[in-house]
């Protein structure tokens, strides 16, 4: 019995799968704050420091620690490739990296800081999956489970 393998052609890239990408990564992003930041509240208070999340500085940083996590995992288990997902977790802690100066002199107050570190962390986000707009495009399914690059024929 003769068997032949039919290549098909790379899958296009469509807007829609960029979105949808964008919008599971920030919907992990916000359980895993949620959740880690229960299960790290807990733990402090049980240590007896139930207000040590009163350290701004100390809560933004783990708030983004949280999200960074779910974020990766959620990518690997859609097959991104270790180095997209070391790119998306820098791209979110640059917000906090470029807010914890002025934060730390008092330039940005407690509230605006937390704020505008979430908010910067989607258009940073973005930024990350324009530059790699073909994996991005991408049906997860199209990413080699080896690897997590694209798929090309």
């Amino acid at each position: 019995m003769n068997v032949q393998v039919v290549d098909l052609p790379a899958p296009v890239g469509s807007r829609r799968q960029f979105w949808q990408h964008f919008v599971e990564m920030v919907v992990v992003m916000l359980l895993s704050m949620a959740i880690l930041g229960a299960v790290v509240s807990t733990v402090f208070a049980l240590a007896g420091h139930a207000n040590l999340l009163h350290y701004t500085a100390l809560r933004g940083l783990l708030m983004t620690g949280y999200m960074v996590v779910g974020m990766a995992l959620w990518m690997r288990h859609r097959r991104h490739a270790w180095a997209r997902v070391v790119e998306m977790s820098t791209a979110m802690a640059v917000p906090y990296i470029l807010l914890i100066g002025p934060f730390l002199a008092g330039v940005i107050g407690k509230a605006l800081f937390l704020a505008v570190m979430h908010v910067l962390m989607l258009p940073s986000m973005y930024v990350a999956m324009v530059l790699r707009r073909d994996d991005y495009e991408q049906d997860h399914r199209h990413h080699d489970p080896r690897d997590g690059e694209p798929v090309h024929h």
